[in-house]
C-alpha cells in the first residue's frame, strides 16, 4: 500500500505486508545510494505485526518509480551474489574432488 500526496508524488511511504527488517534494511540501503534520494527509512510499527513501512523523498522524481528501481537493483546485486557463490561452491567441489575432508 502507498501513502501519498496527490500533490507531491516526490514523497511517499509504503507499507509492506509479511516483511521485516531484512528487506526493509536491503531496500533502505538500495536507495540511499541512489543520487535521486534525499531520505529514506524505514519503521516497523509494532514488533508483533509482519509489516514495515518505506518512507522515500526523492529531488522530484515520484518516489513509486525510485522504490522500484531500488528494488529491481537489489535483485540484480541479489542475483549476482547467488551466481557468484554458486561458482565458489562449485570451484571449490571440484578443487577439493578425491580429498579427505575430515582431516585432523
Amino acid at each position: 500500500m502507498e501513502h501519498v500526496s496527490y500533490s507531491d508524488q516526490s514523497k511517499s511511504t509504503f507499507s509492506l505486508a509479511d516483511e521485516d527488517h531484512t528487506l526493509a534494511n536491503a531496500v533502505r540501503f538500495t536507495l540511499n545510494q541512489d543520487p535521486r534520494v534525499t531520505f529514506s527509512g524505514y519503521s516497523i510499527p509494532h514488533p508483533s505485526e509482519n509489516r514495515v513501512n518505506i518512507r522515500v523523498q526523492t529531488t522530484g522524481d515520484p518516489a513509486r518509480e525510485v522504490l522500484k528501481d531500488a528494488c529491481q537493483d537489489l535483485m540484480l546485486t541479489c542475483q549476482h551474489v547467488r551466481s557468484t557463490l554458486d561458482k565458489a561452491v562449485s570451484d571449490f567441489k571440484l578443487n577439493n574432488t578425491g580429498k579427505d575432508m575430515d582431516t585432523k
